[in-house]
């Protein structure tokens, strides 16, 4: 097993574990029915990335598996509205509780209190979890290629199409971005993090823009610094832009953003 696997499996077994205790509090039949009794809506995620120029998307995250603690003062409703003040056009938000220190709780107070759409950034795998996200407020969940295989991708990408959710579907290489093309995938995202050894190439995700339909949103995500490594992107075809760590470590978030984007130097 790779190290990629070996990461990705811990989260995925961790994720499964949590979504099983979830169903003994509340059955997985409560859950989504009352998803389904929610207004499906308008696919809000991936209509705010259809732009004139790349999108993006601006991420909260306390911590992660590389980095480790990233905030240790975490005041997520604040960052999120400061995303939202300086032109952010999605917020992705972590809800893993033990890598990243996520929470539920957090994508439930910043879909409530922001007005752009929110992703649910979980290692999804179990269709309780897609019905979570959409109780919790956000417009989109994320699927892995990694830990999904066909017909769970393409299962559980219908099940969020079902409920008015976009999926964010990850890729990692040429033969990943086939399958989620095949199960149905109208967003692509490409990681520039190898989760292999954690290095980053800015240059990884736009190189394999060529192997995903061109009508196809595709975000390159992780890594990203400078206006010119989102320069970058916007040059190889990328729709959006997913800036997490970049972000969380700015003093002046806003600042941060308005720089990348360009605004200011």
């Amino acid at each position: 097993m790779s190290a990629m696997q070996d990461i990705l499996q811990i989260l995925a077994e961790s994720a499964a574990a949590r979504t099983e205790r979830a169903k003994r509090l509340r059955s997985p039949e409560s859950v989504r029915r009352d998803a389904e009794a929610m207004p499906k809506g308008s696919f809000r995620f991936e209509n705010a990335l259809h732009t004139d120029d790349i999108a993006f998307i601006c991420e909260c995250k306390k911590a992660s598996p590389s980095k480790g603690l990233i905030a240790p003062d975490y005041p997520y409703l604040k960052i999120a509205q400061e995303y939202e003040n300086a032109g952010a056009d999605c917020i992705s938000v972590l809800t893993e509780p033990e890598r990243f220190l996520g929470s539920d709780r957090y994508l439930a107070e910043i879909a409530a209190a922001v007005s752009l759409p929110c992703l649910r950034k979980d290692f999804t795998v179990d269709p309780y979890m897609i019905y979570e996200a959409k109780l919790l407020g956000a417009s989109a969940v994320l699927l892995i290629c990694a830990i999904l295989d066909k017909p769970a991708l393409t299962e559980y990408h219908n099940i969020a199409e079902s409920v008015g959710l976009s999926a964010l579907v990850e890729a990692h290489d040429e033969k990943e971005i086939e399958a989620a093309a095949e199960a149905g995938a109208r967003i692509i995202g490409v990681n520039n993090r190898n989760l292999r050894d954690f290095s980053v190439d800015p240059q990884r995700a736009g190189s394999l823009r060529k192997y995903a339909p061109a009508d196809v949103l595709f975000v390159v995500e992780s890594g990203m610094r400078t206006p010119a490594d989102i320069q970058s992107a916007r040059d190889a075809g990328a729709d959006a832009v997913l800036i997490g760590e970049t972000l969380m470590r700015a003093d002046d978030k806003a600042a941060m953003l308005r720089y990348l984007k360009g605004e200011s130097q």
